[in-house]
């Protein structure tokens, strides 16, 4: 297939909605003596019918035939836009809405045609509903001409007969159409991104003349055409199809998707990457983790951006791994390491603080070894919606076109660049051997330097290293779980913003909890809740710092509400300020075709009140650990326990988001409750007075989530006051101190939630309806806490043994994401997600505490 044809289809298979359009005669079917005997290919016929069956694919077949003729002829599944009279009938029941008028001028055109026809033997006339066709194939040239001057000079000159020109075939019409009209209208109806028309007649050129932007034009045969593209005959524009429906299928719904929990995650505190098994990057965003991604083959294939490294002879790894204690990743083949890591930013000492981060980050892939590597570098800023250039230099590449400059440092190699619909993308193959053994490359973001850098790459890998080496020395690891447990403080010290003490909920956007599914989300934000559970869980191993960071950023929110902490949102940008709209990126066909990829979250306008408990329950973990509270901490405690005040006795929409009208959710109320007694708790401990207006408080909420909780249909505390459903987050009447373990209520709940909501290694957070389509995984978080209400009502063995079952769903090297599908026995949902690390903290830590006793 000519490259550039091949090109085009693979730019126009990638559109968000498309029409793929045929003619049929010439096209689908070749040419045949007898109109009657035109059959399509089974080639055509396949990749029509497969084309048809695929989501966000339309296809439409637009013929000079009568519409019934072409029904019957073409046998297509209705599934197939079937487009007659050169776009005259759009359906079968067109003729009956022709006005009297045009009926009485079609009557005349078909006797004067007939007149003709019997004045030229051999002429054949086809009658359609609105037009009549006049076919000459197979007369002797001279009667076929005599023919068509009689029409010409006859009914075409009428008022209110359009005149439509083929080979060897003429047809008069009472409807002003054409092929390109049916194919715009058709556009219109199918909201189409672009359009495919492949077509071999004269009358096709309408259609070629109509085509614009994206739309791709294939003429089939010679002649004069304003078709962009050409093949010789219909078996090539079989062929064409049949690459169509291949790259559209794989776009649509991955290529090879990787599953999700097998990505290892590269931080530095600035921002985040993801790497498959083989070395790919697969999602990165610059300049920090909630921007736009400049690599996010994750959620849109290899088209949206990727930075691959692999032996030239192909072969699967043979293991990946985090250096120990560290956020550098191996990758091994037989002869080959890759090394990976996000080089630390630059940093200035302030005088009166600590040091600031000034510069950008830069990705380190140091490629050790020997025998030769192909590199693949295909930068797509803006999830791919700006193209740029690459311009190769002697030490690397500029990526030009982009608001942020950026230059890939890659002394020695050689680039070869190629260009896809505007896409660029550098291609190298690499000698190791000839090279020294080792190839350095430095993708350097916000300059354009290429710079030789001073600190040979050996110590710049220690020095980036060092920092997490020291920190995670100087935590309380567990025995139990010791390594996971590392891996997960590591995690969770990656998704912290240093720069901003915001910490993410998650390094993505948009993984499904559903494969193929709509229910994806955009996690790379901070969570008031999350961001408080996964500095809590940090502060119980022993590190503060990211718990001091954090407060600090949540003081500087609750100051933007001008003093009302009630009105604080459940979310911020890692910034700390509110998201914009909530947008689809329908460019990007998602995760294994799980559409669509989104960026923002409407959560952020949704009223949570249980966001309050989880930042009271850290300063008092914080201040127990220190000793002390400091002023910032006392100003966010009393804003937190004044907010509760104003706001507790209010429905809301809950810790799970639903988009649902609000409710009185037991976790909320729960959380309210906890709100007020770890301030109370910090006050006794760290302020030397009680408080006895939150004393009442305290014990107002407690008393009325106890009474109006309980569902005696259920024997447990459910969802919501008045609500029957169970939910996994009304464990928290027990693991919040609300209840004591041996409570018969709690006790009850706790079975009542086993027996709807666990399946095997996961407990799922709920099975009512939440105004969704779909299904999702077992939650983590869910499954943690229930090993801990084991572990408090004195189920130590059954704690243990689904904690036992919830590690081995840990990708290889040990990072969870969101939820886990125990019947596909895969992880969903983004990754790494900070809720699954730090409830694996938390039941390491438990279980450690119970062997101790």
């Amino acid at each position: 297939m000519d490259p550039e044809l091949r090109a085009a289809i693979g730019r126009i298979a990638r559109v968000p909605q498309l029409l793929v359009a045929c003619d049929y005669d010439g096209t689908l079917a070749p040419i045949v003596e007898d109109p009657s005997k035109a059959v399509p290919l089974p080639e055509s016929v396949a990749a029509i019918r497969a084309l048809a069956s695929l989501p966000q694919t339309s296809v439409a077949v637009v013929s000079g035939r009568a519409l019934r003729d072409l029904a019957t002829l073409s046998r297509l599944p209705s599934e197939v836009h079937l487009v007659g009279s050169h776009g005259s009938e759009f359906d079968i029941g067109f003729v009956e809405r022709l006005t009297p008028e045009l009926i009485a001028v079609r009557t005349r055109l078909r006797e004067a045609l007939r007149e003709i026809a019997a004045a030229h033997p051999g002429v054949r006339l086809e009658r359609k509903p609105a037009s009549v066709a006049v076919h000459t194939r197979g007369l002797d040239p001279q009667v076929a001409a005599a023919a068509v001057d009689a029409v010409r000079s006859g009914p075409a000159t009428w008022d209110d007969v359009t005149v439509t020109q083929g080979k060897e075939v003429i047809e008069l019409s009472v409807v002003a159409t054409h092929k390109g009209t049916a194919v715009d209208q058709l556009r219109t109806q199918l909201a189409a991104s672009a359009v495919l028309f492949i077509g071999d007649d004269v009358t096709d050129e309408n259609a070629f003349g109509n085509l614009h932007g994206p739309d791709v034009g294939i003429k089939i045969g010679p002649g004069e055409t304003r078709a962009d593209h050409r093949v010789a005959e219909p078996i090539e524009a079989a062929r064409a199809l049949g690459l169509l429906l291949e790259t559209r299928r794989h776009w649509l719904f991955g290529e090879r998707a990787v599953p999700i929990e097998r990505h290892s995650m590269l931080a530095n505190g600035r921002t985040v990457a993801l790497l498959t098994p083989e070395a790919k990057v697969t999602w990165l965003c610059h300049p920090k983790p909630d921007s736009a991604a400049i690599f996010a083959d994750l959620v849109g294939g290899s088209p949206a951006g990727h930075f691959s490294v692999a032996p030239e002879r192909g072969g699967i790894p043979l293991g990946q791994r985090y250096r120990n204690g560290t956020m550098t990743v191996e990758t091994r083949w037989s002869g080959l390491t890759v090394t990976d890591w996000l080089d630390l930013p630059a940093r200035e000492t302030t005088p009166d603080g600590p040091a600031v981060v000034t510069g950008d980050s830069t990705m380190v892939r140091v490629l050790d070894g020997r025998g030769k590597v192909r590199i693949e570098f295909a930068p797509r800023p803006e999830f791919g919606q700006v193209q740029v250039q690459l311009q190769p230099l002697d030490d690397g590449l500029l990526v030009l076109g982009s608001n942020e400059p950026v230059a890939l440092y890659s002394p020695g190699v050689t680039w070869e660049v190629t260009n896809d619909g505007g896409y660029e993308t550098a291609k190298a193959v690499v000698d190791l051997s000839a090279a020294g053994g080792q190839v350095v490359l430095e993708l350097r973001f916000g300059t354009q330097s290429l710079e030789h850098h001073r600190v040979p790459v050996h110590e710049r890998q220690a020095n980036a290293e060092q920092p997490w080496k020291d920190w995670v020395a100087s935590l309380r690891l567990p025995t139990t779980a010791r390594d996971l447990v590392a891996r997960s403080a590591l995690t969770l010290r990656g998704l912290c913003h240093e720069a901003t003490g915001s910490i993410l909920a998650a390094a993505t956007t948009s993984l499904p909890e559903e494969l193929g599914g709509v229910r994806n989300w955009d996690y790379r934000y901070c969570w008031l809740r999350d961001a408080a559970m996964t500095a809590r869980a940090l502060v119980d191993l022993g590190s503060t710092e990211e718990a001091e960071a954090l407060l600090r950023w949540v003081d500087g929110c609750i100051e933007r509400t001008g003093g009302h902490p009630e009105r604080l949102h459940p979310l911020y940008t890692v910034d700390g300020y509110e998201l914009g709209a909530e947008a689809v990126i329908d460019t990007l066909p998602g995760y294994a075709g799980s559409r669509p990829v989104r960026v923002g979250n409407l959560a952020n306008h949704q009223l949570q009140l249980d966001v309050f408990g989880p930042i009271a329950d850290l300063i008092a973990a914080v201040a127990d650990a220190r000793g002390t509270v400091r002023e910032d901490e006392w100003r966010v405690l009393e804003n937190m326990v004044e907010a509760v005040r104003r706001r507790w006795h209010e429905p809301d929409h809950g810790i799970w988001e639903a988009r649902l009208p609000p409710r009185h959710h037991i976790f909320s109320k729960v959380m309210c409750w906890m709100t007020v007694d770890r301030a109370l708790h910090v006050v006794r401990q760290h302020g030397g007075e009680d408080r006895p207006e939150w004393v009442e408080l305290r014990d107002r909420i407690g008393a009325n989530v106890l009474e109006h909780g309980w569902h005696d249909d259920a024997e447990a505390y459910s969802v919501a006051y008045g609500h029957e459903d169970m939910d996994a987050s009304s464990l928290w009447i027990g693991l919040s101190g609300l209840l004591p373990g041996d409570d018969p209520r709690f006790l009850s709940t706790v079975l009542k939630i086993e027996a709807d909501l666990r399946s095997g290694p996961v407990v799922y957070r709920y099975h009512w309806d939440d105004g969704l389509p779909g299904r999702e995984g077992g939650f983590h978080i869910c499954t943690a806490w229930l090993i801990e209400a084991y572990l408090r009502t004195g189920r130590r063995t059954d704690a243990e043994e689904l904690f036992a079952q919830m590690v081995l769903t840990a990708g290889p090297t040990g990072l969870l994401p969101e939820q886990y599908d125990p019947l596909a026995e895969r992880g969903l949902g983004n990754h790494p997600q900070a809720y699954s690390h730090l409830g694996l903290i938390r039941c390491a830590l438990l279980l450690d505490n119970m062997l101790k006793q």
